[in-house]
């Protein structure tokens, strides 16, 4: 009996050995075609980019001369400071809001309703950066918006009194939540079903009311994707360029082609020609968004295992 038991277990493992080894061949090329894309747009480029930003324009090595030109710039500050307002209101305006709807939009019982509103607020997202921002320049215009009205309410009776620098940072802020939010409200919904029922079911024989499920339940789940969230954002805030581009050129430059870091490495790079320095604005954004996103990472949990 024991040798047909050890002959039955080598058939069998000899008849699972060929599907095995197709699917790990099938593995091994989504993984090598998205490291062939890594490598060629984000591995190379990044190399690239910090060997312009370490050598002159003749090639030879300039040690951090080209980072002591961009930060001695007068430009460069206020770009920084335009960039961090915005993001200071857009991520905390994107955590606490999206978190917020999709727990209520979760808490929604009637399966019509909830799809509805998931639908609504994922719709914004199917339009492109430039033409949401094309968009939002008659939403923008007391004379032409729909909200034209409301924007009277607040003392804007013109488009340029809309989009002077001060009132940029919330502009851009509400512009990318409302473009941006749905796909993450979508996405927090799909985290909020991986909860167990029988955690909540337990929570409520307990007596907790929705606030308290959501509060000491829900959110603590949903730790790890509200840092990933964060991180995705911060990085696409740090690149902030197409909507303060579209909107100097919309205004004849009521609002500055160098608004943000990337149009000042724009403005190096095609204005002055000087591909070094927009290189090391380039890594600085990298830095940057690298230290902050390790923030994210840490506070967040996000490699932990549960």
């Amino acid at each position: 009996m024991t040798v047909v038991a050890e002959a039955a277990a080598v058939a069998g493992r000899a008849a699972i050995r060929p599907p095995v080894r197709r699917r790990n061949a099938m593995s091994y090329g989504f993984v090598s075609l998205y490291a062939a894309l890594a490598l060629a747009f984000g591995i190379l480029p990044t190399l690239y980019a910090v060997y312009l930003a370490f050598t002159d324009a003749e090639g030879r090595f300039a040690g951090v001369a080209n980072f002591s030109k961009v930060v001695d710039d007068f430009r460069f500050w206020p770009a920084v400071r335009h960039v961090a307002f915005y993001l200071g209101i857009w991520l905390v305006a994107l955590v606490v809001l999206v978190t917020l709807l999709a727990v209520v939009v979760h808490a929604i019982k009637v399966r019509w309703l909830s799809r509805t509103l998931r639908f609504v607020f994922y719709l914004p997202g199917a339009l492109a950066g430039a033409s949401s921002v094309l968009l939002w320049l008659f939403v923008l215009d007391p004379t032409a918006s729909p909200v034209g009205g409301l924007l009277k309410l607040f003392g804007f009776d013109s488009f340029v009194q809309v989009i002077v620098p001060g009132n940029l940072p919330v502009i851009f802020a509400i512009i990318a939540f409302w473009t941006g939010a749905g796909g993450w409200i979508v996405i927090m919904y799909g985290a909020l079903n991986n909860i167990s029922d029988d955690v909540m079911e337990a929570a409520r024989m307990d007596g907790a009311n929705p606030v308290q499920i959501a509060w000491n339940i829900q959110l603590p789940m949903l730790r790890k994707w509200i840092s990933y969230m964060g991180i995705m954002s911060l990085a696409a805030g740090t690149q902030l360029f197409v909507e303060p581009q579209l909107l100097s050129q919309a205004s004849n430059a009521i609002v500055p082609n160098d608004y943000s870091l990337n149009q000042l490495a724009y403005q190096y790079a095609f204005q002055q020609n000087d591909f070094n320095g927009a290189a090391a604005i380039s890594l600085l954004l990298l830095v940057i968004a690298l230290a902050l996103s390790a923030v994210f990472v840490t506070r967040g949990g996000l490699f932990e295992r549960d």
